[in-house]
């Protein structure tokens, strides 16, 4: 199985290069090598290498910054996905995108479905909602998968931020009117992997046969402010640590460009149940990672 991955330098992408390796010959990509914002250089890289599959975990994530480059980030996340989606097909290979929780509004306090109304309240998800759209337009052979909060240890991450955090103030205030399903880039390309290991060296059939949307997260759902707190008792070096409490704040606190919405956690079941994988829960993926 010949692999092409746009976003290779990214926290999922970078993860999914290694984990990609033992499915056969990769060719990465990411925006020094190519512009997303131009169909036709997209279109023509894939033509040129006719890959097996695609995958992208590419995106315009500034989300704040969208609100001012609306079109750039709806080019990146949503026009480029379509190009990738509709070229795949004329070459007959399979494609993989991720979205995010970001479709959703927030407001209803339970984990989202996939049949759940999205209702963006920001850029940055209007973009990633209008992909999702045009991607299941453009091919049979697409598996979308929306996740929360993606984090590693090596990008600029929540996790990452939070430690840093500690580190300058002995005092921090995190929100804890946000809830979602904190995601370790690792076990999201891990899952990914395994996945396309079943599907062999011809995964259009395995793809289109189980093609369409999914959510694909940790399991669970945590705010912000119990996030933080894990992270910083898992700390391998908290002797490093500054920070001597952490206090709860409200989102409206810190006014942004872009609004966030409060609740995003995901069920998985449906993922869970077409492929009988699972990522395991939030607290368990974080202890692994912290232990690296």
């Amino acid at each position: 199985m010949e692999i092409l991955l746009f976003g290779k330098n990214g926290q999922l992408g970078s993860e999914l290069r290694r984990c990609l390796l033992p499915l056969g010959p990769i060719n990465t990509l990411d925006k020094e090598d190519l512009d997303l914002s131009n169909p036709d250089a997209v279109a023509q890289i894939i033509q040129t290498l006719r890959p097996d599959l695609i995958i992208n975990a590419s995106a315009y994530t500034a989300v704040d910054q969208a609100e001012n480059q609306p079109e750039l980030a709806f080019q990146i996340n949503a026009r480029a996905p379509e190009i990738m989606a509709q070229t795949a097909g004329e070459i007959g290979a399979a494609f993989i995108h991720f979205s995010t929780d970001y479709v959703f509004d927030g407001t209803k306090n339970s984990p989202y479905h996939e049949k759940d109304l999205p209702n963006p309240l920001n850029a940055y998800g209007q973009g990633k909602l209008e992909g999702e759209q045009l991607i299941l337009q453009a091919s049979a052979a697409t598996l979308i998968f929306r996740t929360s909060w993606v984090y590693s240890l090596r990008g600029d991450s929540f996790v990452t931020k939070t430690l840093a955090w500690a580190r300058q103030h002995e005092t921090l205030r995190i929100v804890d009117d946000q809830i979602g399903s904190p995601t370790w880039a690792r076990q999201l390309a891990e899952t990914t992997s395994a996945l396309l290991a079943r599907a062999g060296r011809e995964p259009v059939g395995y793809i289109s046969e189980r093609g369409g949307l999914y959510h694909l997260a940790g399991k669970g759902a945590v705010s912000r402010l119990e996030f933080s707190r894990a992270v910083l008792a898992l700390d391998p070096h908290r002797d490093e640590q500054r920070c001597r409490e952490i206090l709860p704040a409200r989102t409206a606190d810190f006014p942004t460009p872009a609004r966030r919405p409060l609740f995003t956690a995901l069920d998985c079941s449906r993922f869970e149940s077409t492929f009988d994988l699972t990522i395991p829960d939030w607290q368990h993926a974080l202890r692994l990672a912290m232990d690296l």
